[in-house]
């Protein structure tokens, strides 16, 4: 049946809206970030033992999965010792910004050490990484401003979640990514996934996160979901080691048992939210 003028004029209309708000909500990749990006994982300023995760962590889908671009502000969240920090600084060098929230080093000597160690890592390049900015996420009472608030396009955390829930500070971090978000802006999680036939322990003590449960927890802050990825799941993880998922590698919590070397890096769910304009 043929729909009369302005009937297919409004059709036209709100598919364009909807269209209009997928992609101003979900940006994409372009060509250009794209191509750079496998040039920077070529790079040979890339730690080796760095370059040899690549397999499991699939740096450049995921980081076109959520949408990355060269002019973006961006936010990397405890950035450990510097994995994406080696991709994301010069892919962003010259045309955005990259802000890396660390760990609060007065919180201990662990915290202390990675800190230092990672802006050693930066000190070390400043051609790479002369224009990062880092900023600190500490857990309650304090309040964290890891960028000016309304100023990021995107913010990125790896396998961190748990480590929020460990120490009861999940809202105070989710709250502090929400604050520097844009209205419509990114935030992209990688986590290690529990089993779903399993109820979730609240301290996350094992490492692993039922992905369900991240994802009410994360909506809750006020982000919606608006895409889920396989790009970093693994089904040989059988999630069920005594030492958790750091019996896996890297970390090979029970030594380099070559078991836990042929499955692999840890099951990882990769979502894909944005803040709410309201």
């Amino acid at each position: 049946m043929r729909l009369p003028c302005v009937a297919r004029s409004f059709s036209w209309l709100l598919l364009s809206a909807i269209l209009l708000t997928a992609c101003a909500t979900t940006p994409a990749t372009d060509p250009a970030t794209s191509a750079a990006l496998d040039t920077l994982l070529k790079g040979e300023h890339r730690a080796p033992e760095h370059r040899a995760r690549d397999v499991y962590r699939h740096p450049k889908q995921t980081l076109e999965f959520f949408g990355i671009r060269q002019d973006m502000t961006v936010v990397e969240v405890w950035p450990g010792a510097g994995w994406y920090t080696e991709i994301l600084a010069p892919l962003l060098k010259e045309h955005g910004q990259l802000y890396s929230a660390l760990l609060d080093p007065a919180s201990g000597e662990y915290a202390k050490n990675a800190v230092d160690s990672y802006r050693e890592m930066l000190q070390l390049r400043p051609d790479l990484y002369g224009k990062v900015i880092t900023t600190t996420l500490a857990g309650p009472p304090a309040k964290s401003e890891i960028a000016p608030a309304g100023s990021a396009d995107l913010v990125l955390t790896f396998r961190n979640l748990h480590n929020w829930m460990m120490f009861g500070w999940e809202r105070d971090a989710l709250a502090a990514m929400h604050a520097a978000l844009k209205p419509g802006g990114v935030l992209g999680v990688v986590a290690h996934r529990g089993d779903p036939k399993l109820p979730q322990d609240p301290k996350a003590a094992s490492g692993y996160i039922n992905e369900d449960y991240a994802i009410r927890m994360i909506e809750a802050a006020g982000f919606e979901l608006v895409g889920r990825s396989e790009i970093n799941a693994n089904p040989k993880d059988t999630k069920n080691y005594e030492k958790g998922v750091w019996t896996l590698p890297p970390g090979l919590a029970d030594g380099a048992d070559e078991r836990y070397k042929q499955i692999g890096e840890s099951d990882r769910f990769t979502l894909k939210f944005v803040k709410k304009a309201s």
